[in-house]
């Protein structure tokens, strides 16, 4: 009998050691610049209805960033019946659709907490239960205080709960790490990385909102001016608004920083077509032909769209 107690009690600690041993969290590392508290007073706080996190949690940050949206209105896009729920991608999506500059954060404590001291709201989620018995949740941190050991955040049906940063980052662990950011096109934060903005500005081109990926371009080349693709993304942004000019000087600058770059080449090439410039055009779409590269087939398309153009319509046979 002795011994059977002490299986189970062994049992009992290997269960326990195995609902914990994911409960380890690495050392917090902030910045030494990071101010050692931030609240954030200006994100707007929407009550969540059942299962209605995401689109409560979504339409907090989007109307931080001065989108007038309620729940109600992102729910249909948002909400998935038969997953009780939202998924991460639809939230981006979401926002990218309201013309924000959309992505998700660097999976690390640090960077959630930079982008709070820089005044960015930040949609996490959160699993509340365990990783064999998950709880998802959203919502959006608004303040930490690194000294009380606590952060801030808009969740469920209250507004600025306090929660110990150590609880917080358990469930968030369980979670991935998942956060997400959606910014205005013309607020380049300090601590957002060229991957991530260029990514974030290149899907709202994907989406049709040109008028907002020209804006975040624009900040992108403030910051980072010989960028390439920032130029490119310029260029086919202006194209996309029927600024042919500023399409064209886009590019022409771009092939001035990057001579080789097949792509400028094709799509000046479309811009002068677009122009009436046909002799200019065949000459840009020749080049980007002989460059060639993994969208030569792109590159043939329009040297043929040109050559066809040149040669002029077709006449019928004469009787």
């Amino acid at each position: 009998m002795a011994e059977s107690r002490l299986a189970i009690l062994r049992l009992c600690l290997l269960l326990l050691a195995g609902l914990l041993g994911g409960c380890a969290l690495p050392p917090l590392t902030p910045a030494p610049d990071l101010p050692p508290r931030q609240t954030l007073g200006e994100v707007p706080f929407f009550a969540q209805q059942r299962y209605q996190c995401g689109p409560a949690a979504l339409a907090g940050v989007l109307a931080w960033s001065g989108v007038a949206v309620t729940p109600a209105e992102l729910t249909p896009r948002l909400y998935t019946p038969a997953l009780r729920g939202t998924l991460q991608a639809e939230l981006l999506a979401a926002a990218r659709r309201y013309g924000r500059v959309a992505y998700r954060l660097p999976t690390h404590t640090e960077a959630l907490l930079q982008n709070l001291a820089e005044g960015t709201p930040v949609l996490v989620l959160q699993n509340l239960g365990l990783g064999w018995l998950p709880r998802w949740h959203y919502a959006v941190v608004v303040g930490y205080d690194l000294e009380a050991d606590v952060i801030t955040l808009h969740s469920g049906l209250e507004a600025n709960h306090r929660t110990a940063l150590d609880t917080f980052r358990r469930t968030w662990a369980r979670a991935d790490h998942w956060a997400m950011v959606a910014l205005p096109p013309d607020l380049l934060p300090a601590s957002a990385t060229r991957a991530d903005w260029l990514a974030g500005a290149a899907a709202l081109e994907r989406v049709g909102r040109a008028g907002a990926a020209r804006q975040a371009y624009v900040q992108a080349l403030r910051r980072w001016p010989d960028e390439p693709l920032a130029r490119l993304g310029l260029g086919n942004s202006a194209f996309a608004l029927d600024d042919l000019a500023g399409a064209e000087a886009a590019f022409r600058r771009l092939l001035q920083q990057r001579p080789g770059m097949a792509a400028a080449h094709n799509n000046l090439a479309l811009v002068l077509q677009a122009r009436g410039r046909l002799a200019e055009a065949r000459a840009e779409a020749e080049r980007a032909v002989d460059l060639g590269g993994p969208h030569a087939a792109a590159y043939a398309d329009t040297l043929a769209l040109i050559l066809r153009q040149q040669a002029g319509p077709t006449r019928p046979p004469q009787p």
